[in-house]
């Protein structure tokens, strides 16, 4: 079953079969997060959708990680 990595530094999607342990190509990061995509909804979308995924989950997850840094405090 094909994985869809995101890279949490440039947002690079990454398709993987059985690697965990995935690393970015683009700016050598060294360590991408599974999405919840599956492989045929990311197979169905055009270079915007998948633009527009990027953002989305970059905009959620800094979101996250400001929220988490501020309980750490």
């Amino acid at each position: 079953m094909l994985k869809i990595y995101i890279c949490p530094e440039c947002g690079w999607l990454r398709t993987v079969s059985r690697r965990k342990d995935v690393e970015c190509h683009r700016c050598g990061n060294t360590v991408m997060e599974l999405t919840k995509l599956d492989y045929e909804t990311y197979a169905g979308m055009s270079e915007q959708e998948r633009t527009d995924y990027v953002q989305s989950w970059r905009y959620i997850h800094a979101k996250n990680h400001s929220q988490k840094s501020k309980m750490d405090d």
